[in-house]
């Protein structure tokens, strides 16, 4: 293939992004609404980017040292390469977050025109986030591979990508469910004021929660996910065909997703007395049509009328709608598994939670099927055998796969960030004072964005599945790796260590979350005892101390298993050698996925549980039900916005850092071995 069309790609990626710039200002052009929603606002606005600017400056540090190391160890090409996938990474969450936070005042007026107008804003303040973390992802991969032609400093820039999604994932989960806890705990259980009441010293700090943790860090987690895709793609379609092709398809497969999420967002309409979910659907589906088409083209004419890549596509891009479908089974009230989770809260909190714990274990049992058939199919379909060349065209497939099942990343993260956007539009009608029809419309379309987020994630987690195992197969080529001998007890080795690491890293997160939370409610009751009239509304709690106290123990507590997670991969491999890595990727694969998916599913249940008693169910608001609701909701809190999503990043994290390091490990791995 000419290598000048290459240059196609990253202009489809700055197509992307002007795409959301205008989508941007068509946000910016909407009334904010009256002065006290604007006081609001500015409030969450302010509260959000101090803590992202911070959340940047500490994570700096990291990537200097990094940077070092790689530029030691590898070369500078590839440094280079790491720091801009960082600062691409960076620049997206940035500029989804400053768009989220002035759509969220825009949504709430809008809400007063009606349920079609609110839904217009809030997904065009989404559809903003999520077209600037396509649009950056392929300009950043597409640039460095059109310079470059040299997988291994692509590599690196998934690499940089990775590394500041962890970060942002865990310490943006941290933050929001630090600030949710503390507002739920003692604002709804103790004092018994509604939720978003202006009277909660924590609430200010929990609508900033939303953006830090639901939009930006669900951005930086996407924009990973994304870039790594494609970059497994390309390693393995370079392996196995000289002439470009394999890499070509890649690049232009996600280029053909961001034209069909432009063209998908466009047809996000709401209808009268149409659910706003349909809308949200309608769109996704058309993008994803789109896709197929485009994917089925480009293979006829990449590869001189081959079709079997398209074949692979095709099967991600199905296995993602399934696992999209199940999610939303699993996570929304209009099904019978929210729905027993509802009624078990009749009979207290205890109840709540087992049944919670239920539906999410439940819930793995058909994505990994779904999954297992994808990579079967993008295997076997692109003529994958048992042969080494045959093997590696095979693994080419199931990559190509993973890029299918997120080549519409644009209206994936649209459909999530719209939720936080709609959450905090219903925030600020609360505290504005804004007649009961904007709640009622805005808690509808919050309703809806629980389930779109849920979905977004199991897209993430699915794709997360297949896209480490393209990269196990480039780092098994890298260090000449040919088997996992299980009988290998270096092998089962990194295999028992590789299964524990997302359980140690699920208990780090959810105690930091624990850890701040505690914080967050020993302040929140300080103001309630210490400052007076703030229950009579006649003070203003302080809202910045809350602010802060989220801010500092986010900060504080995300370095360690983010650190963790780039460290512990390289010291295995090097003390214990390169079986006993492949088997830690393969074993942090298996329970990285299990516990993703019943952590993110468990969580969207329980919110909805309760969010579904709130419609006036089981006794509605106020009722021991609903008691009971909000407990499960807690606990599920850092369990589907912390823990839960960052295991897709951590899987690919340990998988991507050992490729990139895969020439240390072969110089340098064994060393326990060899001292023996």
């Amino acid at each position: 293939m000419g290598s000048s069309l290459l240059i196609l790609a990253p202009i489809t990626g700055v197509i992307g992004l002007l795409f959301a710039v205008y989508l941007s200002f068509k946000v910016k052009k909407e009334e904010p609404g009256n002065e006290k929603m604007k006081e609001i606002a500015n409030y969450i606005y302010e509260g959000a980017m101090a803590f992202l600017i911070r959340e940047y400056k500490t994570l700096s540090v990291f990537m200097a040292i990094v940077i070092l190391a790689i530029s030691i160890l590898i070369n500078i090409q590839t440094a280079i390469a790491f720091l801009f996938g960082g600062l691409f990474s960076a620049g997206a969450g940035y500029f989804g977050m400053k768009v989220a936070t002035k759509a969220n005042v825009r949504t709430a007026n809008a809400a007063q025109k009606g349920q079609n107008k609110a839904l217009e804003v809030a997904f065009s303040g989404g559809a903003a986030a999520g077209m600037s973390v396509a649009g950056f992802g392929l300009l950043g991969v597409g640039i460095f591979y059109y310079i470059f032609k040299d997988v291994n400093i692509i590599t690196g820039f998934g690499f940089g990508a990775s590394s500041i999604a962890l970060f942002a994932r865990v310490g943006g989960g941290i933050y929001t469910k630090a600030a949710d806890v503390g507002a739920d705990l003692v604002g709804k259980i103790e004092k018994e004021i509604p939720e978003d009441d202006p009277r909660n010293p924590a609430v200010i700090a929990d609508n900033v929660g939303d953006n830090v943790g639901d939009v930006a860090g669900m951005g930086a987690d996407l924009f990973e996910s994304y870039c790594s895709s494609i970059i497994s793609a390309i390693v393995l379609g370079s392996a196995v065909y000289a002439g470009g092709e394999g890499a070509f398809y890649a690049l232009f497969l996600a280029a053909s997703g961001i034209i069909a999420s432009i063209i998908g967002a466009l047809f996000v309409k709401g209808g009268k007395n149409q659910n706003p979910q349909k809308a949200l659907k309608n769109g996704t589906y058309i993008g994803s049509i789109l896709v197929l088409i485009l994917g089925g083209v480009l293979s006829y004419f990449v590869f001189k009328g081959d079709l079997t890549p398209f074949y692979a596509v095709a099967s991600g891009i199905v296995a993602g709608a399934l696992i999209g479908q199940i999610t939303e089974v699993y996570t929304s009230a209009d099904y019978k598994h929210v729905k027993k989770i509802a009624k078990q809260s009749e009979t207290g909190a205890a109840t709540t939670i087992i049944s919670g714990l239920a539906v999410g274990m439940y819930s793995t049992a058909l994505p990994v099927i779904f999954i297992a058939i994808a990579i079967f199919l993008a295997f076997y379909l692109t003529g994958g055998t048992s042969s080494p060349e045959m093997v590696a065209k095979g693994l080419y497939g199931v990559a190509l796969s993973a890029v299918g099942m997120l080549s519409t990343t644009g209206l994936t993260v649209a459909v999530d960030a719209y939720g936080p956007i709609a959450d905090n539009a219903g925030g600020i009608a609360e505290m504005a004072g804004l007649p009961k029809s904007v709640r009622e419309v805005t808690d509808t379309l919050d309703s809806v964005g629980n389930t779109t987020a849920a979905i977004a994630k199991g897209f993430a987690i699915g794709s997360a599945a297949l896209t480490a195992l393209s990269l196990f197969a480039s780092f098994s080529q890298a260090v000449g790796l040919n088997s996992i001998d299980l009988l290998n007890p270096m092998v089962l080795i990194g295999l028992i260590i590789g299964g524990m690491i997302p359980y140690l890293f699920a208990a780090m997160a959810m105690e930091a979350v624990g850890k701040a939370a505690f914080e967050m409610i020993e302040e929140v009751r300080r103001q309630f005892k210490e400052i007076p009239g703030i229950m009579e509304g006649k003070n203003k709690p302080d809202y910045k101390k809350c602010v802060d106290i989220s801010t500092i123990e986010a900060l504080k507590q995300m370095l360690l298993p983010g650190i963790l997670a780039v460290v512990i991969p390289i010291l295995i491999g090097i003390i214990l050698g390169k079986e006993a890595l492949g088997g830690l990727i393969a074993g942090s694969v298996v329970t990285g996925l299990l516990i993703a998916i019943q952590m993110s599913n468990s969580g969207g249940a329980w919110d909805n549980a309760k969010k579904y008693i709130e419609t006036g169910k089981h006794g509605g608001k106020g009722s021991e039900a609903h008691a009971a609701a909000v407990i499960g909701d807690t606990v599920g809190d850092p369990f589907k916005d912390t823990a839960g999503p960052a295991m897709n990043i951590l899987i690919k994290l340990i998988a991507i850092v050992s490729l990139l390091f895969a020439p240390v490990i072969v110089k340098y791995g064994g060393i326990l071995l060899k001292i023996l």
